[in-house]
This record gives structure tokens, sequence and C-alpha cells, in this order.
């Protein structure tokens, strides 16, 4: 308990260290935002293909609220801790932050949360864009549904977070764990909804991605932002993914001790 305290007393200043870096550099951070620009190409084909008549549920309004929403909670959700972590491990400079006395991964949660409200501003105008678009196909009218978008928020976050922190880990073990976090780039990237809604994939790709985890980190809170999620399928897709963030965390949190024994083991 009195770590927890302690943790709970540390916690704003470690957020306002964080926003602090964010803002000293934020030319770098405005040019990760800008490499992000993938929904804008595929809304412009989509938008074109939909220009005689609806896919399914999807006409060319919709289509634009689909992408700008996948845009926006992608960048709400992301975070790139594996990087920081497995370049920490590999140079040794994680050695300090197991010195410190607080846990080393409220150190890095706290770093990237502080970033949510920089990524905020910037997708602001893309927000209000959305809304002026396509106001009929979002959910914002339903506060049961809005509820869920913002909780589905949070667990995205931690979801994504906590996969990082799995990743990140490995490099206790591996030569480098950069190449497994690629290949789970490439596989977000078709199963997450981010580059072509889970719906109009092909019949057995749709209904695997069903079972994976990627479309509670992405499609699960754009769906429910525009409307494609009833109320009952939103609120069990949510707890689908509750399950899906505690059990990434418990697998992480266990590859994280045991690679945090092996790293001290030997002398790092």
């Amino acid at each position: 308990m009195s770590s927890l305290r302690r943790t709970l007393r540390a916690y704003p200043t470690l957020l306002r260290v964080g926003f602090a870096e964010v803002v000293a550099y934020r030319a770098e951070f405005l040019v990760w935002i800008h490499t992000t620009n993938m929904p804008f190409v595929m809304l412009a084909i989509w938008h074109a293909v939909a220009v005689d008549g609806p896919l399914g549920r999807f006409d060319q309004s919709r289509f634009v609220a689909y992408y700008l929403g996948a845009w926006v909670v992608r960048l709400l959700t992301s975070t790139w801790v594996v990087w920081e972590m497995s370049m920490d491990i590999r140079n040794g400079s994680l050695a300090p932050r197991l010195l410190r006395p607080l846990h080393t991964l409220f150190s890095y949660s706290a770093q990237h949360l502080a970033a949510v409200p920089m990524r905020l501003l910037v997708v602001s105008p893309v927000i209000i864009l959305m809304i002026a678009s396509a106001p009929e196909h979002l959910a914002l009218g339903d506060p049961r549904l809005l509820a869920v978008f913002l909780l589905s928020l949070v667990g995205a976050w931690f979801l994504i977070f906590f996969t990082m922190v799995l990743m990140g880990s490995l490099a206790f073990f591996l030569e480098s764990s950069l190449g497994i976090f690629e290949l789970w780039l490439g596989l977000h990237a078709i199963f997450s909804g981010y580059l072509v809604p889970l719906e109009r994939l092909p019949g057995w790709v749709g209904r695997l991605a069903a079972y994976l985890p990627f479309r509670s980190m992405l499609a699960f809170p754009v769906e429910t932002l525009v409307g494609l999620d009833p109320w009952p399928q939103a609120l069990r897709d949510l707890g689908i993914q509750l399950l899906w963030a505690v059990g990434t965390a418990v697998v992480a949190l266990d590859v994280w001790r045991r690679g945090v024994r092996r790293f001290v083991a030997f002398g790092g």
C-alpha cells in the first residue's frame, strides 16, 4: 500500500515531465503524426469505389466517418514503448531505471500517456470535420454508445501498451524483438480494420479477425463511434476488450519479471 501511495503521488509529476518532453520534441512528434496518413489514402480509394452506390453498410459518408475515426483512434491510443524498452535493454540504460523507487513500467506509461493531450489537440480539427461531414453516422447522440466508445479508447490504450511491453520484454531474451514488432505492425494493419473495415475483408479473413485482439485495438472503438456496433454488441465487445487487456497485461508482466531477473543476473 505504501508503494501504491508513493506511485500515486509521483504519477502527476511523471506526467508533467512527459508532457514537457513532448513539447520539447514537438518537431519529431509532428513528423510521426504525418507518417500515420494511410487512413486518408484508403478513404480516397473507398470513397471512389462507393460513388456508384453503397457497399453493404458503407456509403461514401460512412467511409468518411470510418476512416477519419480510424485516424483519430489510432493517434489517441498508440504507444511505441517497445522501441524505448528495446533500446534501454540493449544499451544498459534500463539499469538506472530499475534502481528508482517507482516501478519502471509506471514511468514508461506516464511518458506515453503524457502525449495524449498534444495528440488530442492535433486531431481536434479532424474530429470537427468528422462531425460536420457525417453526423448521421456518428453515435454521439446516444449516451450509452458514447460512454462505451470513451471506455473503449481507454481499453485500447491499455491493450496496446501491454502488447508493446510484452514485445519489448522479449528483448531480454532475443537479439532483436523489433522484428517481431514489425510483423505485428503488418498483422495489425490488416486485422484491426486500420486499412480496410473488417466487414469488407474476404469472408475467412473477417471471421479470423473476430478471434484476434487486433479488433479490440481499433475496429471496435471505430465501429462503435460510427454506429456499426449496436448497443448490446458494443457492450459485449467492451467485455471482450477488457479480457484481452487483462490477459495481455498478465502475460506481459510475467515476461517482464522473468526478463528483469535475467537482466540483473547478467549484470545489466
